[in-house]
């Protein structure tokens, strides 16, 4: 017996060794970082880490050397083709750090937690599904995402993916806070967590006292072949973070010194250094991106000066220009195929380590105004209306520098004329009632407007009503929060065109190319209900309880009580010394004991007219109270 089970053992290992070998050659790892300086004196730092990964028949019992079994598990049980997770803390200012690049329209997210998905089942089995996949999601990233279970908390939009008709899913919880107890499971699906690579940086004090952050969770089942399987699974994690650098003065004086941005490096915005790349990424690179706008402002303060004809030498200036200094020599510098291009400057971190770390650092030298590209219309939300019967929600369209060029450049000329009503530009609308505590209201809607549009406001009325008590949140006085509206324009693509073709093996430079749509969020609404008064229930216990006190408390005092004998003692307290000896005396002559007569007299007084009448009185005082409460 010994014997055989070594065999066994034995033949065990053999046979593994070759699937934990073949799944260390097909999961990929890819850990990169974008950063850019931003008009307003801030500083973007977009995270990016990428896994790959095989889906098979086992998936549930087969060992993932790089990707995380649990997300796995999630694909494979609940049938998803398609998720995102997000947890957002402050608002994307779509003004001053643009909407129309690629970073601002897959990464600016609402406020909060936002969930969609898309499910490979049979319709009526997807809200199961989806019920399901929050009660583990909740438990997976330590959120209130099991909220989202109710019919009343989610909804299924139908024109915001033909092919996902039917079995998408889409809720938010706008008011769920955000903390490190939701960034730590976040990151323990990475290979290397946060104690080693880029992913080191992320420090937590840095990251929670930033102007906007958002960590950002995105799955993708595809189901392309691949290495001879049947599909496979994407990974996307990111965390986009708005910083302020500390104000370092560039050391030179001008008359509008304030204009200078502010000298910043990855140790004074994060507090730490990169001691090298995680050993288990495939590729891990630092990207600094300047914008299209800044490159044309630095151009033109190069050409503005003598030294511009002898330090020509195309995107190297700009290392060297007069705007800014570059403290790391870029091992590749990337350029649009556009006239008027961004620049994008890389940095491999394979060759550092503990002795040699990585800090890039940004230094101004003279002051430089530019801005980011803007989405075609600036959008905003507001409430409008007071009392608590009606109210409405009122959605502002602002045109942009955007469609301003489009009038120009086609040579429409602009004309004021007459306000149009909205409904003239609808082209489809979609409206799902809600129903009380059955499901929410939806309204999706198709406008196409003309190029020369200055403005639009689109109104929408409601009624106010009242809610069953358990229905209101502790704080109800603070009123009930209405999710961010989506806006999104189909007809322009955010995304960047470079020369370079290997740079597709870069899931970063990757996601810049994908010309996907441009979205846009508005704020989240607070809208006040009428409120009951919360006090009524308390008045009702306290007095219902001070009632059943007094009833039981006198019932029982009178019951218990010797009425009889408590007289007695107290009119002899009270009878001077002279008649309490006469007293005395008067008993010894009779031949008992003044103590002999108590239960007597105790037994032949207890019941009493006075007692009688009390016993009647609290009885009937019962009774009204009780008439009463009913």
């Amino acid at each position: 017996m010994p014997l055989a089970s070594t065999t066994t053992l034995a033949l065990y290992l053999l046979l593994l060794l070759p699937i934990l070998s073949s799944a260390t050659l097909e999961e990929e790892f890819h850990e990169e970082l974008l950063v850019k300086p931003l008009p307003d004196r801030k500083v973007l730092a977009h995270f990016h880490f990428l896994t790959e990964a095989p889906v098979a028949d086992d998936s549930f019992a087969r060992h993932h050397h790089l990707f995380p079994k649990s997300i796995s598990q999630l694909v494979k049980k609940f049938h998803i083709k398609a998720m995102e997770l997000s947890f957002t803390q402050g608002r994307w200012n779509y003004e001053r750090w643009g909407g129309l690049d690629p970073i601002s329209s897959q990464n600016a997210k609402p406020p909060g937690v936002e969930l969609w998905a898309v499910f490979d089942v049979p319709q009526h089995q997807v809200d199961a599904s989806w019920k399901n996949l929050t009660h583990s999601l909740s438990g997976l990233f330590c959120a209130s995402i099991n909220f989202l279970e109710s019919s009343s908390s989610y909804s299924a939009p139908k024109w915001a993916s033909q092919s996902a008709l039917g079995s998408l899913r889409y809720g938010t919880l706008p008011r769920e806070a955000v903390c490190t107890e939701n960034l730590t499971p976040w990151l323990k699906l990475l290979p290397c967590r946060d104690k080693a690579g880029l992913s080191a940086l992320m420090d937590r004090p840095s990251v929670y006292r930033s102007f906007y952050h958002s960590q950002r969770l995105h799955l993708t089942a595809s189901t392309a072949p691949a290495d001879g399987l049947d599909s496979g699974i994407i990974l996307e994690q990111t965390l986009t973070v708005v910083l302020q650098p500390n104000i370092q003065k560039a050391g030179l004086s001008f008359p509008d010194e304030f204009k200078i941005q502010p000298s910043w490096s990855l140790s004074s915005i994060f507090g730490r250094k990169v001691n090298g790349r995680c050993v288990l990424a495939k590729s891990s690179n630092v990207y600094l991106h300047v914008e299209r706008d800044l490159v044309a402002q630095l151009e033109k303060l190069q050409k503005n000066t003598d030294a511009y004809a002898d330090n020509d030498g195309g995107t190297d200036v700009l290392r060297g220009n007069l705007g800014f200094e570059i403290s790391i020599k870029p091992d590749r510098v990337h350029r649009e195929l556009e006239k008027s291009s961004s620049i994008l400057y890389e940095y491999s971190i394979k060759e550092y380590n503990d002795t040699e770390q990585f800090d890039l650092g940004l230094t101004w030298k003279y002051p430089v105004v530019w801005s980011c590209p803007l989405a075609p219309l600036y959008a905003s939300r507001f409430l409008i209306g007071s009392g608590n019967e009606r109210g409405s929600i009122a959605i502002s369209l602002k045109s942009t520098e955007l469609t301003k060029g489009f009038v120009v450049a086609n040579n429409v000329e602009e004309k004021y004329g007459k306000p149009q009503s909205v409904t003239d530009f609808v082209e489809r609308m979609s409206v799902s009632p809600s129903e009380d505590k059955v499901s929410t209201g939806m309204m999706e809607l198709i406008l196409r407007f003309p190029c020369d549009i200055k403005s639009a406001i689109l109104n929408i009325e409601f009624d106010k009503g009242f809610l069953h008590i358990d229905e209101y949140p502790p704080d109800a006085n603070q009123g009930f929060d209405i999710p961010s509206a989506i806006i999104s324009f189909p007809d322009f693509h955010a995304g960047l065109q470079f020369s370079d073709d290997s740079i597709s093996k870069s899931p970063v430079m990757s996601k810049l190319q994908e010309k996907s749509p441009v979205l846009l969020y508005t704020e989240v609404l607070l809208v006040p209900l009428t409120t009951p008064d919360f006090s009524m229930p308390y008045n009702v216990i306290t007095i219902t309880c001070t009632v059943f006190a007094l009833y039981f408390g006198s019932l029982l005092n009178v019951l218990q009580r010797r009425v009889a004998e408590e007289e007695r003692l107290l009119k002899a307290n009270k009878a001077p010394f002279h008649r309490q000896v006469l007293n005395k005396l008067y008993s010894r002559f009779r031949g008992g004991s003044s103590e002999s007569t108590q239960p007597k007299q105790q037994s032949s007084s207890f019941i009493t007219p006075t007692l009688i009448i009390k016993i009647i009185f609290v009885a009937g005082f019962a009774v009204v109270c009780q008439f009463y409460l009913k």
